[in-house]
């Protein structure tokens, strides 16, 4: 991990931008963070739109987290920003807006291209970066999952031992295989679910939510489209970290 550049916020929030290889990637740390007292770590997620185009809601989240005592992390998915781009996951997405706007079915085969490569590429990458920041002074455990793309959280939650609790939104297409994964799910979850969501089908993301196996487990609907989540469902994901992370 190398760190590229510095600055304090005004919010008593440091900000750390880094490179782990040639994965661009942001650190975000409350000032009381230090090595005599390291702060719980939530990693990020984000949809495949570069972290350019998610910063400003990516910082609102870090901010948030910041203010609740917990350093916050994310990192460039692959395909995504200045990352090279992934020509299978490219066709698939030009296949889903063809889909999408003649209002026909989105198939199995073109969810499973789109995401199952994604996952398969992105959750190491999370792995080796988590790697890093944990090694870093002011930083310790436990450590969350917080949004991004629900079947990255899925498989994170499933291999990665260090991750104890996850939020994650029902808000992007789920290959059929990642509901078997969900059922291997255990750590502590608390799923956003937008009941209008216009990218989103709404009884899958409910048949989703059944599969995962974790005794605790908790469903936070609201009505609203995928763009229409309202301030207080942030307050309610922060008050679950809490419970969990502290």
């Amino acid at each position: 991990m190398h760190f590229t550049s510095e600055q304090h916020l005004d919010s008593g929030v440091r900000e750390r931008g880094f490179t782990l290889g040639e994965i661009p990637g942001i650190l975000w740390t409350p000032v009381s963070a230090s090595a005599t007292a390291p702060v719980p770590l939530i990693l990020l997620g984000h949809p495949p739109l570069g972290l350019r185009a998610m910063y400003p809601r990516l910082l609102d989240r870090a901010r948030h987290s910041a203010a609740a005592g917990f350093a916050t992390a994310t990192v460039e998915l692959p395909g995504s920003g200045d990352r090279p781009r992934l020509p299978a996951a490219e066709q698939a997405r030009a296949d889903l807006r063809r889909a999408m706007e003649a209002d026909e079915p989105v198939s199995d085969e073109i969810v499973d291209a789109l995401i199952l490569p994604l996952v398969d590429q992105a959750v190491p990458e999370w792995q080796a970066a988590l790697d890093a920041l944990l090694s870093q002074p002011g930083l310790g455990g436990p450590v969350g999952y917080s949004g991004g793309v629900i079947s990255i959280g899925i498989r994170l939650a499933v291999v990665e031992p260090r991750i104890i609790a996850a939020g994650l939104f029902a808000g992007s297409f789920v290959p059929r295989a990642m509901f078997e994964e969900a059922r291997q799910v255990t750590i502590p979850l608390h799923v956003l679910l937008q009941w209008d969501d216009e990218r989103n089908d709404r009884q899958a993301a409910l048949d989703l939510f059944d599969a995962f196996g974790s005794q605790e487990k908790t469903l936070h609907a609201n009505m609203g489209g995928h763009t229409g989540v309202p301030r207080f469902a942030g307050d309610a994901a922060a008050d679950f970290f809490i419970r969990h992370l502290r």
